[in-house]
């Protein structure tokens, strides 16, 4: 009886050291704050947040029809083997800092992350610059030969987006550090509670709601859409809104994706926006077991084609290991794929040029080497 009772003690300590211990890593700074006070008002007045929470255009799972969470913790740990690429990543470092004013140019920097100078605006997205994408340092980390920016290499911003508050597209190091570079914050409702959190001053912070709209000199115009994901940065989700975006600039249109499942807001879209010189979609991490929010390949086509795209830019790749597939196969399908509407596909490397002004620019398949 002493000893179970010993044993039984021994259990409470170490079950109340774990859950302590949980609750004060999960009120950290990382995990940003959620939104309050008049923030939380605006939120409430919003038609897409219900019930507490925001919600999709469409009905949404998190994971598809028949499939529990228990069977995808049991993937994840016992039978996902995705492939990694087995050396570094090869790169072209454009020096940000030197690019002259008239280019009109894009530079990819893995995943979600890249740098667009737009008739001479600087704009940065959902940058992740600390070399992996989770709360834990030595978890989700960036493959070999990907981090090859920093915040030192970024040139002051005028419009920084981000897109949803998750780990691999709002980097609570990166922000810490760029913020003294931030001219502008576009994003969606709510966010502006992290923001602030990490010292950024109110009056740079831009939020709204699918359809807001944001007028600045230069004839630019911002435009917030939708998209079909979620939020949330620890055990709590959507208390912030998931968004995509329009950039209407005096030369050109482009669309800013972020993460979401194919549906019926790119066809809306393109017909509220027309033609589109560049969209920017999601093209990895996907799986058939979370469908609804993460494009299956092929569904990246068809979204640029109801957004009357001319171009496309495929990104969530590159960098990470979230999905369960090898990690050259989004650019490979994507390449491969029957292409109807002879949608041009820029695939460049990690750091290197896109002239946004060039039609005819060509991009080798780099991936292909690499293949294990």
């Amino acid at each position: 009886m002493i000893l179970i009772k010993k044993i039984m003690i021994g259990l409470l300590f170490i079950i109340t050291t774990i859950g302590v211990g949980t609750f004060l890593f999960l009120n950290t700074e990382r995990f940003g704050k959620q939104p309050s006070g008049e923030r939380l008002l605006k939120i409430e007045q919003s038609p897409h947040y219900k019930n507490g929470s925001f919600q999709n255009l469409s009905n949404t799972p998190m994971l598809t029809e028949g499939v529990g969470y228990g069977k995808v913790l049991y993937e994840f740990l016992f039978s996902s083997k995705p492939k990694e690429p087995s050396i570094n990543i090869p790169s072209i470092k454009t020096d940000l800092k030197a690019i002259k004013p008239n280019q009109n140019v894009l530079i990819w920097m893995g995943h979600s992350s890249y740098f667009i100078q737009l008739d001479g605006k600087k704009i940065l997205v959902d940058p992740v610059f600390s070399g992996n994408a989770s709360p834990l340092s030595f978890t989700t980390k960036a493959y070999n030969g990907t981090d090859i920016y920093t915040t030192d290499d970024i040139p002051e911003i005028d419009y920084l987006f981000l897109t949803h508050d998750h780990w691999d597209h709002m980097d609570y190091k990166t922000l810490k550090k760029i913020r003294p570079k931030i001219k502008n914050i576009i994003t969606g409702l709510g966010n502006g509670a992290h923001l602030e959190y990490w010292g950024y001053r109110p009056e740079v912070i831009l939020e709204g709601d699918w359809y807001d709209q944001f007028t600045f000199k230069n004839g630019f115009e911002i435009h917030i859409t939708p998209a079909r994901h979620f939020s949330g940065r620890g055990f709590t989700r959507a208390k912030t809104l998931w968004a995509s975006f329009v950039i209407k600039a005096p030369t050109s249109t482009i669309y800013i994706g972020g993460d979401s499942g194919y549906d019926t807001h790119f066809k809306d879209i393109g017909d509220k926006f027309g033609a589109f010189d560049l969209v920017i979609l999601e093209n990895g991490q996907y799986d058939e077991k979370w469908k609804y929010i993460h494009m299956l390949p092929g569904e990246q086509l068809q979204a640029a084609t109801d957004l009357n795209a001319k171009a496309i830019l495929p990104v969530h790749s590159g960098k990470f290991t979230l999905g369960n597939h090898d990690w050259d196969e989004p650019l490979t399908n994507i390449t491969e794929e029957k292409n109807e509407k002879n949608l041009r596909i820029l695939t460049p490397m990690i750091g290197e040029n896109v002239n946004l002004k060039d039609s005819l620019q060509q991009f080798k398949p780099w991936w292909k080497p690499l293949k294990n």
